[in-house]
């Protein structure tokens, strides 16, 4: 009998089962990069705002310092050059942390993990739904 004629024999369950797992494996992998990936973006972005939590603390006390030695200028002197200049130095770091706090406002408008959510959820990326509409 010549083997060329024979159908091609259909996969057997076993078969089906492992073409089944190594499918489940691989979609797996992928949401573990996923949730990798995301992971790696919410610790940067812990480490900025850390960063820019300390810098915002040198700052307000840098400021207060500056203010309190502009205090003590004023109560000895009562020639305000040295004290307004300590004065508006303070100033000037209270304009600068409250910059920075506003830039770190903007650091927590997405949250971590919101493409992995998305994935599960089943959703479209940001830039595709912009798209679409």
């Amino acid at each position: 009998m010549d083997q060329r004629a024979l159908p091609p024999r259909q996969a057997g369950i076993g078969e089906l089962l492992s073409h089944l797992l190594t499918e489940a494996r691989l979609l797996v992998a992928d949401y573990a990069e996923l949730a990798v990936l995301d992971a790696r973006r919410a610790a940067l972005r812990l480490a900025w705002m850390l960063g820019s939590v300390l810098v915002v603390a040198v700052l307000v006390v840098t400021a207060w310092m500056g203010g309190v030695a502009a205090l003590i200028v004023w109560a000895f002197e009562q020639g305000v050059s040295w004290a307004l200049a300590i004065g508006v130095a303070a100033f000037v770091n209270l304009i600068a942390a409250g910059a920075l706090v506003w830039w770190m406002r903007s650091l927590l408008h997405e949250l971590p993990f919101t493409a992995l959510l998305r994935q599960l959820k089943g959703e479209d990326p940001p830039a595709e739904r912009a798209r679409a509409a």
